[in-house]
């Protein structure tokens, strides 16, 4: 939603089924973990072993052939840490769960995993891609760049069916876009993708407000670093689809060697655990905030997804380098999924790499700013926000002050 005025609240009573049958705030906690019982564990193990022992070695041969020739996940022990690793793949597994797509490769940031799937589409000579604007400021930057050998052409949702070319590889939408918060139908784009792949970038949602696989994207990106890890502490990328196309990436990630750390692995498979819990009470304090500041005369427009989720962009009167500095208890940082609230100004940081004009007519303009909520007490944030909007014009009240009035 983008609005002036009003806001929409987080859809908190939604229960999402997992392919297992299980709701999704089971599958968050046990997915990737089912073996641990059987084998006397309650905690996920961590393995750091970069090479495992085989004396068989007839046997390892065969096994490389075999992922070379599909990319699936070899049979047996591991064999090397570029080519699987035991803690990644229950993270793995259970991103893939809660998406609802037959698998998920992880890569070491959330541009290494976009930039295996552009490899992976261009090594089939489908180097062209169709992409809707806003997208995150470096997806943007790779693609127009072609610094991959892509090439791209960026349209609006309604024109995906028209930029299609025989060479198209890959349609890529990001919904809630970073930073409007912009939303696309996803059903509508798949279907008008057709048999090219839609790639949709669901780091904003999460799959606890959104699994776009449902609406037909056969390709579900995240930045892992923001909300599935959920604590600002690693850093990390995840695909989440159908076991064909993973196996092209794992060949794609052995070959280039954008692994995953298997620390990584476990905090991430932890951070999913804690994962609608989180996204639900971080979009609570998200939608209050939204309405504040929507009520606030120095705020010229605030954009809240309809979907819900805890990111609010707006846009101020003043100047919004002075909220930056202003700000005390949250963190003026990039980055946003993190249990405590971050702010920043896109049009310097998070999109300064897209041309000026482009980023403009995405609607990133100079006074916007992209406030990732937290889980911190709502009066505390907007305390600390109400200071660094600095003073209101004379005669005006805050948004609580009218609603005690009216009361």
């Amino acid at each position: 939603m983008d609005s002036a005025r009003t806001h929409t609240s987080p859809p908190d009573d939604v229960r999402f089924t997992a392919p297992a049958g299980r709701a999704l705030a089971t599958e968050a906690v046990h997915a990737g973990r089912d073996d641990l019982a059987a084998q006397g564990l309650h905690a996920p193990p961590i393995d750091l072993s970069t090479t495992y022992p085989s004396y068989d070695s007839r046997g390892e041969a065969a096994r490389i052939d075999a992922f070379a020739a599909t990319g699936a996940e070899p049979d047996g022990p591991p064999v090397y840490g570029r080519l699987g690793n035991p803690t990644v793949a229950r993270f793995e597994t259970a991103l893939a769960r809660l998406e609802g797509t037959e698998a998920a490769v992880a890569f070491a940031s959330g541009m290494a995993a976009l930039s295996a799937v552009l490899l992976v589409r261009g090594s089939m000579g489908l180097r062209h891609v169709v992409a809707v604007r806003p997208l995150y400021g470096c997806s943007d930057h790779l693609l127009t760049a072609g610094l991959l050998g892509s090439e791209v052409t960026w349209t609006d949702p309604a024109g995906v069916a028209d930029a299609l070319r025989p060479d198209t590889g890959l349609v890529l939408v990001e919904s809630p876009a970073n930073p409007t918060l912009a939303e696309v139908d996803l059903r509508a784009v798949a279907h008008a993708c057709g048999s090219v792949p839609l790639l949709v970038d669901n780091t904003f949602a999460t799959p606890v407000l959104q699994r776009p696989a449902e609406h037909g994207a056969r390709l579900v990106l995240h930045s892992a670093t923001k909300y599935l890890g959920g604590h600002g502490d690693v850093l990390a990328g995840v695909v989440a689809c159908d076991e064909e196309f993973a196996g092209r990436l794992r060949q794609v990630r052995f070959a280039t060697g954008g692994v995953l750390h298997p620390l990584a692995g476990y905090l991430l498979l932890r951070g999913l655990s804690t994962l609608p819990v989180r996204v639900r009470a971080a979009s609570a304090n998200a939608a209050d905030l939204a309405g504040r500041l929507a009520a606030d005369p120095r705020v010229a427009r605030v954009h809240y997804p309809r979907i819900g989720g805890a990111m609010v962009s707006f846009e101020v009167h003043g100047d919004p380098h002075a909220v930056i500095a202003g700000v005390r208890l949250i963190t003026p940082a990039v980055s946003l999924g993190s249990v405590d609230t971050l702010i920043q100004h896109p049009a310097s940081i998070s999109h300064r790499i897209v041309d000026a004009d482009d980023r403009r007519g995405a609607g990133v303009g100079d006074r916007l700013l992209r406030l990732s909520v937290g889980l911190e007490d709502v009066d505390d944030l907007w305390a600390d926000l109400d200071r660094a909007l600095g003073e209101r014009a004379a005669g005006a009240v805050s948004p609580r002050e009218a609603l005690s009035r009216a009361d």
